[in-house]
């Protein structure tokens, strides 16, 4: 397909975006040098086998990155567990059949994320340790054909290098550009019958012969093409300006989740940029230091006097080493080591490394990932109180992952999965759910933490309505036991399929109005009958007391 106006518009703005990059690159390739040495490959072209971490003289800052990079995996996606649960924004409105197509949804995504050939796990372990080095990362979802599989929901995470963006007017990233370099070959395998003439040339007489290629994904508004979908996606051959692909989309494809940003820049920024960048390069430097002086202090250089040595000095375990005879000892040792008094530091240099480690762990969070274990003479209030300073501390760095992370990964899987048909036919729906918009509620340990609190919470409640009853008989009315008691469940850890709905709980509450109003009448009655009773007696009772007209004579 040939190349229009449009299309060299997005290649021109694409290199735009990409100059004013390039010192992004720069500062990229610093932090993967000193905290993700796999990734240090943004400036610099890196041969298979090359040794990764050959300039680092401590492992720690890869260590710490590490750590926060498999956090976030345990607390965003906890393994084993139902981490997202599909449900109404409206939360309440839906009936029985809404409830189980929900949950039935739920399944078919879990599964469909989790399939063998989905590359799910591999995807989002890849994207946490970028999102952890360098605030962002890009992980694209499609549907495919996977050979001997069928469809599949395929999850694939980019190297950032390859990848640039710009934002809209709201802030959100409206364009996303993707380059990579595809032998001749493979864009014919790609793009059968697609491919520019001098790409097929080169498929027969070079095939290993590379060509730049650029995926670019837009919002349809910015492109002169009308779509009657929402986004649009085009496969160029950048090097022979050559369009291969067009197809709308209706969604972005990518999904790119950013760490904290500023205003003016349309990439975000992680904890390695600033707070922990320089403390990795003075932790490598003072531990260089500190190697070449305690290897001072183990193998000291030597003084001798040359004149009383012979042969060669062997200072090795069993060595000899020849002096002259007539050497008088009483003029000095022939060897000494040189120290210099810096050994003596050694100490002081492996307190002030030890500093550093900690601002590293700092800088990543590490002080704040683990609740420290309760001791037994901590009161429940202080349990509480305890687990509460830890959500604090970790909601403001996993809250926003967990919207921008897992929730743009899970709008793009249920999108696909919808329209593809994964959960049944539309009019398999319930009517109920026709029109209206779900959402997915993520459970991790932070939430489970927070609802922990909420068990607490009711059992303290319940000790001061219990004080209060004697002052206020109106006391224990003031909260509604139902509502508190199923928080504090859940908060314990209660499995739902073990709980009874709201509507189940309304018709045990009815069953059980309606019971205790026919026993009521029937004690009305039982209570009529015997007032009756009484006081056909008491009229009786009268009756025979009046005593007997006299008789007229």
């Amino acid at each position: 397909m040939s190349f229009e106006k449009r299309h060299t518009d997005l290649v021109d703005h694409g290199k735009e975006l990409q100059g004013k990059r390039a010192q992004l690159l720069s500062l990229w390739q610093e932090i993967a040098e000193n905290f993700y040495p796999e990734r240090a490959d943004f400036t610099t072209n890196r041969r298979l086998g090359d040794e990764f971490a050959g300039n680092l003289d401590t492992s720690y800052p890869v260590l710490a990155r590490r750590d926060l990079g498999n956090a976030f995996g345990a607390m965003l996606r906890p393994p084993g567990k139902e981490w997202f649960k599909i449900r109404l924004k409206r939360e309440g409105d839906e009936d029985e059949a809404a409830r189980q197509w929900l949950e039935m949804a739920t399944r078919v995504q879990r599964r469909a994320i989790y399939d063998r050939e989905s590359g799910f796990v591999r995807a989002t372990k890849e994207g946490d340790h970028d999102f952890a080095a360098f605030g962002q990362c890009a992980i694209s979802v499609e549907r495919a054909v996977a050979p001997g599989s069928g469809a599949v929901l395929l999850h694939r995470c980019w190297h950032l290098r390859d990848m640039w963006w710009c934002e809209d007017a709201w802030g959100r990233i409206a364009t996303i550009y993707r380059k990579w370099k595809a032998s001749a070959r493979d864009i014919v395998a790609y793009f059968p019958g697609k491919a520019a003439k001098e790409v097929e040339k080169a498929a027969e007489k070079e095939p290993y012969k590379e060509f730049e290629i650029w995926h670019i994904v837009t919002a349809a508004g910015n492109y002169e093409k009308k779509s009657s979908k929402p986004y649009v996606s085009l496969y160029l051959d950048v090097d022979n300006q050559h369009l291969m692909e067009e197809v709308g989309l209706w969604n972005h494809f990518y999904n790119i989740p950013r760490w904290e940003t500023v205003s003016g820049s349309q990439y975000a920024y992680s904890p390695a940029t600033i707070a922990a960048l320089p403390d990795a390069r003075l932790i490598q430097a003072m531990t260089y230091t500190l190697l070449t002086a305690g290897e001072r202090a183990a193998d000291p250089p030597m003084i001798g006097k040359i004149a009383a040595i012979k042969g060669a000095v062997e200072l090795f375990p069993g060595g000899f080493t020849s002096i002259d005879g007539d050497y008088d000892e009483r003029l000095g040792e022939i060897l000494r080591p040189a120290l210099t008094g810096g050994e003596k530091s050694i100490p002081m240099g492996l307190e002030m490394t030890q500093d550093t480690r900690s601002m590293i762990a700092e800088a990543f969070y590490l002080n704040r990932l683990s609740l420290p274990p309760p001791t037994k003479d901590m009161t429940a209030y202080e349990v509480a109180q305890r687990i509460e300073e830890f959500v604090r501390a970790n909601l403001p760095l996993f809250e926003p992952m967990e919207v921008d992370y897992n929730g743009g990964l899970w709008e793009l899987q249920f999108d696909i999965l919808l329209r593809g048909g994964a959960f049944g036919p539309p009019t398999a729906m319930p009517p109920s759910l026709r029109g209206q918009e779900v959402e997915a509620r993520f459970e991790n340990p932070l939430r489970e933490a927070s609802d922990r609190v909420d068990g607490q919470r009711f059992i303290e409640a319940r000790g001061l309505l219990e004080a209060a009853a004697p002052l206020d008989p109106l006391a224990p009315k003031m909260i509604d036991v139902q509502v508190a008691l199923r928080d504090a469940l859940r908060g314990v850890g209660t499995p739902a399929k073990w709980m009874r709905d709201k509507d189940q709980m309304a018709a045990m509450k009815a069953e059980a109005d309606q019971a205790a109003a026919a026993q009521a009448m029937m004690g009305q009655v039982a209570q009529g009958a015997a007032v009756a009773e009484q006081v056909g007696k008491a009229g009786q009772a009268v009756k025979d007391a009046r005593p007997e007209p006299a008789a007229v004579p």
